[in-house]
């Protein structure tokens, strides 16, 4: 049986575009928080980079979490703002392809990076000593390269499955960006062996780094209440609590939405959801960072001070 495909069509974003009012107003807070992540992020770049202080492994991680919320979301929100915007809620069949890819792939390697600067955190507390020989700059960037090229593989894999099936004219996306799970579902064949060779992936990428990070966390408690001093226990959590914050704002949503069975899950909770995952989580970030970091803050200060003698 020949199947009338005409995956090369362009795709349609629904979005919001069923609820105009309220549409306007997300893209009123998109384009704020949008704003502030930018800025955030960028500035926690500069700062970890001006500042020889921060020349750690923390903040090296802490600058590739950075880039990594900004290519994140840039990948999505200039193109929702768009839609919105002109009215035309259309992508290319390869810009879809393109964002989906990459949007997957970043959403990865964030994945694993959150893990692997879990382990910087546990070999900072058990090992105070140590840490600088531990952690050293090839360790550090063997880590940081290790989540990035798993990261794309994950995505290059999953996007694999979803770019061969046959989609035989669907191409309205009820999503306000490709997400690759949507388009699987637009497909007009079974979708059973995809979606769950995708499920196994999925849980690989997040399951691991999950176990990574709550077997660092759980070493980490048993060193801190051990230690006889109670100003010595609040530095210890103090290295740790903004870290976790991120890991619970991220996995929180992330894991609510991919792995909770198909009969529990309403797309416009999934659209929510990725609101919160791909706009608000980077731009909380930067400040859970800032606001907790005394070292952030005080580089910052530093920084904007000598930018002000400068101009005087």
């Amino acid at each position: 049986m020949e199947i009338n495909d005409s995956s090369w069509e362009d795709f349609i974003l629904v979005g919001f575009s069923e609820y105009p009012k309220a549409e306007f107003i997300i893209s009123l807070f998109v384009t704020g928080f949008y704003t502030m992540t930018l800025a955030g992020n960028m500035a926690i770049i500069l700062v970890s980079i001006l500042d020889s202080q921060l020349h750690t492994p923390m903040y090296f991680f802490l600058r590739n979490l950075s880039f990594l919320d900004i290519s994140f979301t840039t990948c999505i929100v200039p193109q929702m703002l768009v839609n919105i915007w002109s009215g035309h809620k259309t992508i290319s069949y390869v810009g879809c392809i393109v964002q989906y890819s990459v949007a997957l792939a970043l959403g990865s390697i964030e994945c694993v990076l959150l893990a692997v600067m879990a382990v910087d955190r546990y070999v900072a507390v058990i090992w105070p000593l140590r840490y600088a020989t531990v952690m050293h700059q090839r360790i550090c960037h063997l880590l940081a390269a290790t989540s990035w090229l798993s990261g794309f593989a994950n995505s290059l894999f999953q996007s694999s499955l979803a770019i061969i099936l046959p989609l035989c004219g669907h191409h309205h996306v009820d999503h306000f960006f490709c997400e690759v799970l949507v388009i699987v579902n637009l497909s007009c064949v079974d979708t059973g062996p995809t979606e769950s060779k995708m499920l196994i992936a999925r849980l690989l990428i997040t399951v691991i780094p999950v176990y990574i990070i709550l077997t660092s966390y759980a070493c980490i408690a048993g060193t801190v209440v051990r230690i006889p001093s109670a100003e010595g226990r609040q530095k210890a959590f103090g290295t740790c609590a903004s870290h976790l914050m991120v890991v619970l704002l991220f996995y929180g949503t992330v894991m609510f939405m991919y792995l909770q069975p198909k009969n529990n899950y309403s797309q416009n909770q999934g659209k929510i959801l990725a609101l919160v995952y791909t706009i608000v989580a980077p731009t909380m970030n930067p400040l859970i960072y800032t606001l907790r970091n005394k070292d952030v803050k005080r580089a910052m200060r530093k920084v904007i001070w000598k930018d002000l003698v400068k101009d005087s």
